[in-house]
């Protein structure tokens, strides 16, 4: 239910901010960093709502979980300055980087059904432990030297370094060697590496998706982290949808 309207179709801070569990204060703070329209004043100086301010109050509200409250806050200045396209500009970003996340989130799901055992891919092959250079000799027990993985990957091993500098993969060293020995969960890291690379995504965007991996303990838990991730997307296109609708509305109340 809206704001009751007070004598003259005139509203207080306090009658925009109860309906949505608001403090009088907060209305006000929303005024002054002009995400609501600037308020008349009255011969006393208290401020003057309007049933447009209480529009502009549930666009914004409606705007934040999609868009978040920094491009909510962004896009109603905007449109309270007249700068309509400056907006829709910001809604275009903000629909755009949801569109790159779905991506990257299908990017993951193709990753992670070409690695997994039985799909033909590389993870079905197990990798021997073998010299650095991949030609043969004794390895470390449970693990694989830098050629061999490289070799496997289709890489050099100057490649494998560098993930290592950003953190994608951690080998430790072999003891007597000083040789860097790549274990399962390396070698799974760096065949993820691998396939989201080939996708086109960068190392930065790559490096929290393999922390999601590690912190689920591999890829078969990680499945219960993608559903979550499904979820939100879903959740963030409909609250985008929310968004927009509300904001139209203030929008033709505005003219």
């Amino acid at each position: 239910m809206g704001p009751n309207l007070q004598t003259g179709g005139h509203l207080r801070p306090v009658d925009l901010a109860r309906p949505h569990g608001l403090s009088a204060q907060a209305v006000r703070n929303y005024e002054e960093d002009g995400i609501l329209p600037a308020a008349g004043r009255t011969d006393s100086g208290h401020r003057r709502y309007t049933p447009l301010h209480a529009r502009a109050l549930d666009a914004f509200l409606a705007l934040v979980p999609g868009h978040g409250h920094r491009t909510a806050a962004e896009v109603m200045r905007a449109v309270n300055r007249g700068a309509a396209d400056e907006a829709f500009r910001l809604i275009d970003e903000s629909h755009a980087q949801l569109l790159a996340d779905r991506r990257t989130l299908r990017a993951v799901e193709d990753a992670l059904r070409d690695l997994a055992p039985g799909a033909g891919g590389p993870a079905a092959e197990q990798p021997t432990a073998t010299a650095p250079g991949g030609s043969g000799g004794a390895g470390p027990a449970g693990g694989t030297f830098i050629g061999t993985l490289a070799a496997e990957l289709g890489l050099r091993p100057a490649t494998l370094r560098t993930w290592e500098r950003a953190g994608l993969v951690r080998p430790r060293r072999d003891r007597l060697t000083g040789y860097r020995v790549y274990d399962a969960a390396d070698v799974r890291d760096a065949r993820l590496v691998h396939q989201l690379r080939r996708g086109g995504y960068l190392l930065e965007q790559i490096a929290p998706l393999i922390g999601q991996v590690r912190a689920a303990g591999g890829l078969e838990p990680l499945e219960a982290t993608l559903t979550g991730w499904h979820g939100r997307l879903s959740a963030r296109g409909r609250a985008m949808l929310a968004g927009a609708a509300a904001l139209e509305a203030y929008l033709r109340e505005r003219g």
